[in-house]
């Protein structure tokens, strides 16, 4: 295939029309050649030759080639993308429209006992995310069934509604691993099976992520009637594109052990401790461990589990061994490894927070020793310890 670059002057994966707050609220970050490549690899057994392919985010439409004799449709609100992907795939019918309004399949002159195959890399951009607060704006008029704090989880709604037979997309990982937003697309996960999922880095993408990179899965989904719950996603063994695999129950996690979050009722107590809330590890590499102020963000910290917060700060200054795709997950623990590890973590604590001291006087403590501490990570994460990392 001739690539969109030598027929008329620009790249299908490297849209240039829009400025950079608009790629921020549209989500517009459009889809390297490798990466379309792999979606269509996971898809193609699952298309008919009747099939009517939809990529109702297409952009300059890196998702509507070599789908062979199935009708294909491409749909995107931005009119300068639709004009310059007609120019490409002129053998493709195009909408320009908002893709999650009035949603149904009568809108793209789909039959309702059509084959349908949905394909893409629809535009995420959690609004509640305090990334890039600043630029946010509401873009999109949504319908009242499909709205969600994210237009990626929008979008997959949107397909639920169209009663796609096979959705193969792109979608953060934090869609389904992350627990509320699992519950927040339930009515999707309710009628699809996650078949198969590829794991990439959003380095991928150009602006996608400057700093932090976060996990992005090509999913391909099949539409089921007993659909997913979210124990079957902790069970899934996902691929990771460059070797190597992601399961979630093959770890503890430390939310099991400590309040993430400040608690409604709070009892500072005499002599209070103070952490910082936490989300998942990219947040843990933006934000504080151990706060000396009470603040609308500090957890006050129950004493009992002061261990398992130093835990934490300890997990934070060892973040160059975490590979990114973990990047969504909650800080990850062994606990029985944890307790034989235990004094050499605290150990390393005090070096940077002398002021604990006091609240440790119940522990002997060996002298720090940083062999003991890579020893843990290594046993922690096995073969998903970071190669980088020295």
């Amino acid at each position: 295939m001739a690539n969109a670059t030598d027929l008329f002057g620009f790249h299908a994966g490297h849209q240039k029309h829009l400025d950079y707050k608009e790629r921020v609220n549209r989500g517009g970050y459009y889809t390297p050649d490798e990466i379309v490549e792999i979606g269509r690899a996971l898809v193609k057994n699952h298309i008919k030759k009747d099939s009517f392919i939809l990529d109702n985010a297409c952009g300059y439409g890196s998702f509507l080639s070599q789908w062979g004799t199935c009708t294909v449709i491409g749909c995107d609100s931005d009119a300068v993308a639709v004009q310059m992907a007609q120019k490409y795939h002129r053998h493709v019918s195009f909408f320009h429209r908002n893709a999650l309004q009035r949603v149904d399949r009568k809108t793209f002159h789909i039959p309702e006992d059509a084959n349908l195959v949905i394909v893409g890399n629809p535009p995420y951009n959690d609004r509640t995310s305090l990334i890039r607060r600043r630029i946010k704006q509401a873009a999109f008029e949504i319908d009242d069934d499909l709205r969600c704090r994210d237009l990626g989880m929008s979008f997959l709604l949107a397909y639920n509604k169209l009663r796609a037979d096979i959705v193969c997309v792109l979608h953060p990982l934090s869609y389904i691993i992350k627990k509320a937003n699992f519950q927040s697309i339930k009515e999707f996960m309710r009628n699809y099976r996650l078949m198969d999922g590829r794991i990439v880095s959003s380095a991928c993408f150009a602006e996608a992520s400057k700093t932090t990179h976060f996990p992005i899965i090509i999913a391909l989904y099949k539409r089921h009637a007993e659909g997913m719950t979210y124990e079957d996603i902790k069970n899934f063994v996902f691929k990771i594109q460059g070797g190597g695999t992601l399961c979630l129950n093959r770890y503890e996690f430390i939310d099991q052990y400590i309040d993430k979050y400040p608690k409604k009722k709070k009892c500072l107590g005499k002599n209070p401790l103070f952490f910082w809330t936490m989300r998942d590890i990219n947040a843990l590499k933006r934000n504080k461990t151990f706060v000396k102020k009470y603040s609308h963000n500090a957890v006050v910290i129950d004493k009992n589990k002061l261990n398992y917060y130093i835990y934490v700060d300890v997990f934070k200054r060892n973040l160059s061994r975490i590979p990114y795709y973990f990047g969504n997950c909650d800080v990850m623990i062994q606990n029985n490894l944890y307790s034989r590890y235990r004094g050499y973590f605290l150990s390393d604590a005090l070096q940077h927070h002398p002021y604990l001291k006091s609240h440790l006087s119940q522990y002997r403590l060996p002298d720090a020793n940083k062999q003991k501490i890579n020893e843990y990570f290594f046993a922690l994460l096995g073969e998903c310890h970071a190669s980088t990392y020295t």
